[in-house]
């Protein structure tokens, strides 16, 4: 089959290159049907890009809009409010206060006259519940008022607070451990400095013994004990620590400075 889109000088030159041969092999027909491949290739191309451009409009056609029915403005009519004006607070005037009613008596002297009518007279014992005026009228009850008692004030005898015990036994827990001024190295250097060791120059091997005191509050040390198997060692153990001179920072629990407990182990070699 011959392709149009294929020249005459291209199928000349494909008869000659494949004379002789056969015409049936694929190359040959690939090569006249190159214009029509290309064409066809052309078209699925065309296609396939003018259905992805169309497809976002057939989309928007099928989709149904919803319609919004907006309503009309409403028309308000604003109405001017009148101002209120504040009214004066009412003054409310106290009322007079009402004198109780009492009794009273007329203390005037009488004026004889000739028609002058006789008034009942007054007894003693009406006029002490009554007060003078100008005229006698007994008929309102007496005002009592109750006696006013005073009541004595008693002085309640103040005590005093009393002072609050001060814990000052010694602990073995401790916040801040209690240390030497100058470290327990140099603690430890005026120890081997003072023990004498004459007295044990005919000893051998190794003596040990643990020394217990109290660190007090002031730096001071206290109740020096040595306990160990060797009496001797012991007491110069004790000795030793007592001739050394310095002051130690106390210890401290919850903040405060307390007494505390320190062991202070000691062991030299005899030989």
């Amino acid at each position: 089959m011959k392709n149009f889109l294929t020249s005459d000088r291209e199928s000349q030159f494909n008869e000659i290159l494949f004379e002789n041969r056969n015409k049936s092999y694929g190359a040959y027909v690939l090569r006249n049907e190159e214009g029509l491949i290309m064409k066809k290739s052309l078209f699925i191309g065309v296609t396939f890009f003018a259905a992805i451009a169309l497809t976002p409009l057939l989309i928007n056609a099928l989709v149904v809009k919803e319609t919004v029915i907006t309503t009309p403005p409403t028309d308000y009519t604003l109405k001017q409010i009148p101002p209120t004006t504040d009214r004066e607070p009412e003054i409310i005037k106290p009322k007079p206060p009402v004198a109780p009613k009492v009794n009273t008596y007329d203390s005037r002297v009488a004026t004889p006259t000739k028609n002058a009518r006789e008034a009942k007279p007054v007894t003693q014992e009406q006029k002490q519940n009554a007060v003078p005026g100008t005229e006698t009228s007994l008929d309102n009850p007496p005002i009592l008022t109750p006696p006013v008692v005073e009541t004595p004030q008693i002085n309640a005898p103040i005590i005093p607070e009393l002072p609050k015990k001060v814990d000052n036994t010694p602990v073995d827990r401790v916040d801040v451990e209690a240390g030497f001024n100058g470290g327990i190295n140099s603690f430890r250097a005026q120890v081997v400095q003072n023990f004498n060791s004459e007295d044990f120059d005919d000893s051998f091997g190794l003596m040990k013994t643990t020394v217990t005191f109290i660190v007090e509050k002031d730096g001071t040390i206290s109740n020096i004990k040595a306990n160990g198997s060797n009496k001797d060692f012991n007491a110069e153990a004790e000795k030793s620590i007592k001739k050394i001179k310095g002051k130690w920072t106390p210890a401290k629990l919850n903040g405060a400075y307390v007494r505390s407990y320190f062991k202070f182990p000691i062991s030299m070699q005899f030989e």
